[in-house]
């Protein structure tokens, strides 16, 4: 670092243990800040100090941090984490508030090193969930046939959660290993299935854990990662893209890690979500004005992973002034309105994609001149699927659709 840190943040083992480097790090410390199972440790292996402050963490953490570190600014600061601070620690909400070259980070094992070794796994095998202070839903995403998730949780009563998760979707004979106090003597294993973890009690669970989660090779998919789910994976009124529909519209939307997606009269939501499952990172915000479809998003949201995503109910284009600048946008309804497409084409930053679908003649007409005054790409998609015709089979179309796609 270039210069003097903030505060610097000291990984400790998970027997309660600091590596000698951190010792001294420790030692020089005007102010210690950490959880009361640290600081009690603190106190019984080192002893009081008449001169060092010792703090533990305020609740609500994230509202009465910044002016904590205001109160110390200028003292040497030191706070204690488990293991890596920047495995869901609080490595990452300090640098997040003070940046990057303002903390200093002295790691120790992780829990995700220490369930690794345990199970036998490789990083390149296994995929790493945090539920810490997260929605437990979030796990929907990741369950696919033959998969190894190492999942971080929030205690003791997540493992019957997964479980519940994992069974209802059709994975009930998954394996999860409950790995308790890792790295200390009391180190221990409890191996069920996910159906069988749903009749423990979070009495029998220890507090410090991690769950290893196997699933089988011949177990079904919960849904594909790839756009175009199929369109009975979405409770809906009619108000629907449809999946060919859909998986045309993100192809052109084009998720990327970390990037906000503005679904515009959301519908079912169909789309947002999508854009949400591509990565982990992405983000939706839902407008919709008709409350029944939006506590409708808001629910296909949580059975199909992204319980994260964000839903406006109200109208376009009054609504999308306070929103979150995004990096694409979908029109699925509205478009007509006044001001929404010029709303939306005001809002893209460069880089920025819009992807509007009409089905009617006054909106096609619309998306015809904004083609002529853009550019970009207008497509007209018929898409026909087969129905029994008598005793023969023929084929059925469905209402053609006009987009527009355009890119700043």
């Amino acid at each position: 670092m270039s210069r003097e840190p903030v505060i610097t943040v000291l990984g400790v083992g998970a027997d309660l243990t600091l590596e000698s480097s951190a010792r001294a790090l420790l030692a020089a410390a005007d102010v210690v800040l950490g959880g009361r199972r640290h600081l009690a440790a603190l106190d019984a292996s080192i002893g009081e100090s008449s001169t060092q402050q010792r703090i533990s963490w305020p609740s609500p953490l994230a509202d009465q941090l910044p002016a904590l570190l205001a109160e110390h600014r200028g003292r040497r600061v030191v706070a204690l984490a488990s293991g890596d601070p920047l495995v869901s620690g609080i490595g990452g909400t300090l640098i997040r508030l003070l940046g990057a070259d303002a903390v200093r980070i002295v790691p120790a094992i992780s829990s995700v090193a220490l369930a690794r070794a345990a199970m036998g796994w490789t990083a390149e095998e296994s995929e790493v969930l945090t539920l810490v202070g997260r929605d437990v839903d979030a796990l929907r995403r990741a369950v696919a046939p033959n998969r190894r998730l190492l999942v971080l949780t929030s205690g003791p009563q997540t493992p019957a959660e997964i479980g519940g998760i994992l069974a209802a979707v059709g994975h009930g004979s998954a394996a999860l290993t409950v790995l308790s106090d890792l790295g200390t003597a009391d180190e221990a294993r409890s191996t069920r299935s996910a159906d069988a973890w749903t009749r423990v009690s979070s009495d029998d669970v220890p507090t410090l854990h991690v769950v290893a989660v196997e699933t089988s090779p011949d177990t079904p998919y919960l849904s594909a990662w790839v756009a175009g789910l199929p369109d009975d994976a979405f409770e809906n009124d009619g108000q629907l893209t449809k999946r060919d529909l859909r998986a045309s519209a993100l192809a052109r939307l084009a998720p990327a890690p970390g990037q906000h997606l503005w679904d515009v009269g959301a519908g079912a939501g169909s789309v947002g979500i999508e854009w949400m499952r591509a990565h982990p990172t992405c983000r939706t915000t839902a407008v919709e004005a008709n409350s029944e479809r939006a506590a409708r998003i808001a629910s296909n949201a949580r059975a199909l992973g992204v319980p994260g995503l964000s839903v406006v109910e109200a109208k376009a284009p009054d609504a999308l002034a306070a929103l979150e600048t995004p990096d694409a946008i979908f029109i699925g309804g509205g478009a007509t309105r006044p001001g929404v497409l010029d709303a939306c084409l005001g809002a893209l930053g460069p880089g920025g994609r819009l992807v509007v679908h009409g089905v009617t003649l006054e909106t096609e007409q619309l998306l015809a001149d904004a083609y002529r005054t853009h550019g970009g790409e207008l497509t007209r998609i018929a898409v026909e699927s087969t129905a029994p015709v008598g005793t023969f089979t023929g084929w059925t179309p469905a209402r053609t659709v006009t987009q527009w796609a355009w890119q700043r």
